[in-house]
């Protein structure tokens, strides 16, 4: 089965273009706090983890995230959650973080969410904080329109990504955009030897392009 877990601010539907090129079983959870998931009252990379454990059946898994879902994916692959990850795919991963943005995450973790009269000022508000455009991540509240994101899980501070990666009990691959600002080559390879490239690609390439990680899947389905 194949998982995939969307980044910060995002929905499941930003892999639409992606899963028809997967030959088995798929799964694709909205993480808690985001569309129709509930939220949860603390965020952390583990509280992340587990409820999406709890959506997955007690089979071999290959997981597949995006930023956010990729370091929720890696959590899953130490085991810990009772998933059985044979390979952890984390695309566009942030994984050096300064205090500066970790003191501007926090922040944003303390605003409430932005409520407005239209579903399609929502939407735009809602696709703005997600890096792509949205269509479902919004909720109507009281006869008006929010993001359905908790902006509570901004705040859930940076990954340890060498003691994720040293956890985990599956092969792990990471990759990104040539021209991912969030997720430079360099900073990727302090964490693994050889890091995939996608060429031209920015920091959403399942959504910029799709047909990148299609060969990726189409190598992990071999």
């Amino acid at each position: 089965m194949l998982v995939l877990l969307h980044g910060l601010g995002a929905t499941g539907e930003v892999w639409q273009d992606v899963v028809g090129q997967w030959p088995g079983s798929w799964l694709v959870p909205d993480l808690p706090g985001h569309g129709r998931s509930a939220p949860l009252d603390r965020y952390s990379f583990g509280a992340f983890a587990a409820t999406v454990a709890s959506e997955i059946p007690r089979e071999p898994v290959t997981v597949v995230g995006h930023s956010l879902g990729g370091v929720v994916g890696l959590a899953l692959a130490s085991g810990w959650f009772g998933v059985e990850v044979t390979t952890c795919v984390g695309v566009g991963i942030k994984v050096r973080w300064t205090e500066a943005e970790l003191e501007k995450a926090a922040a944003l973790a303390g605003k409430p969410s932005k409520v407005f009269d239209t579903e399609e000022e929502a939407v735009e508000r809602a696709s703005k904080m997600a890096g792509v455009r949205l269509e479902h991540g919004v909720s109507e509240v009281d006869g008006r329109w929010t993001p359905s994101l908790d902006m509570k899980a901004f705040g859930v501070g940076a990954p340890d990504m060498a003691g994720l990666i040293m956890a985990s009990q599956a092969h792990v691959v990471l990759a990104a955009g040539e021209n991912d600002p969030m997720s430079p080559q360099d900073h990727l390879k302090e964490l693994v030897p050889e890091p995939v490239v996608f060429p031209g690609a920015g920091h959403n390439v399942h959504v910029e392009s799709p047909s990148s990680l299609h060969t990726v899947l189409a190598q992990l389905a071999t």
